[in-house]
């Protein structure tokens, strides 16, 4: 004769093997769902402090970068320099751009003198207030190898950078007499406009 104790404990072990079962189950098919390609056979990544609100528009100048170390604080330093220097490039050319523009308007002998000489104010400007972009988005992962991974976006003001280049103007002698500020800064605006998001 059975012991109905016997029967009540191979029970109870069915059914704890059947949970067990279950979870690992549960386990292995959440963590092929979260690793696993999609149909085209490619996996989604997450780029943080990227995307249309972190694109330049018709107010502010902006950059996002990334850097990488095994040192939080130098993959962040990285990722600061990087974005400064996107912005200074993205600043420089829009500059370049209203220079050229405005240089047949001056009274050089040739306009790639005048060029030259607001490329140069260009770089005086940018240096100084570069220091002065804001942050607006920062994020940190680790990767694989105890890498930090540093996501950065910062933004300077298009107005302030048109008003401190102005002012740089007023201090050449030679630009200062023959120069239209008012004209410079309806095309610096208008150069501008054409980053604004449709």
């Amino acid at each position: 004769m059975i012991n109905p104790l016997m029967i009540k404990s191979i029970q109870t072990l069915t059914v704890s093997f059947a949970v067990l079962a279950l979870a690992f189950t549960g386990c292995k098919g959440e963590k092929e769902t979260t690793s696993t390609p999609d149909s085209r056979g490619e996996v989604r990544i997450v780029e943080y402090c990227s995307g249309p609100e972190f694109l330049t528009n018709g107010e502010y100048f902006r950059a996002s970068a990334t850097g990488s170390s095994p040192q939080r604080e130098i993959a962040k330093k990285i990722a600061r320099q990087n974005a400064e220097a996107t912005l200074a490039r993205a600043v420089e050319a829009t500059i370049e751009i209203v220079a050229e523009n405005q240089a047949t308007q001056l009274g050089f002998n040739t306009t790639e003198e005048a060029t030259s000489k607001f490329n140069e104010l260009s770089r005086t400007i940018v240096n100084k207030k570069l220091t002065g972009a804001i942050t607006i988005c920062q994020e940190l992962t680790m990767a694989e190898g105890s890498k930090f991974i540093a996501y950065l976006a910062i933004e300077l003001s298009g107005q302030n950078i048109a008003d401190a280049y102005v002012d740089g103007l007023k201090q050449e002698e030679r630009i200062r007499a023959e120069y239209n500020y008012d004209q410079f800064k309806d095309t610096f605006e208008e150069v501008m406009s054409t980053y604004r998001e449709d």
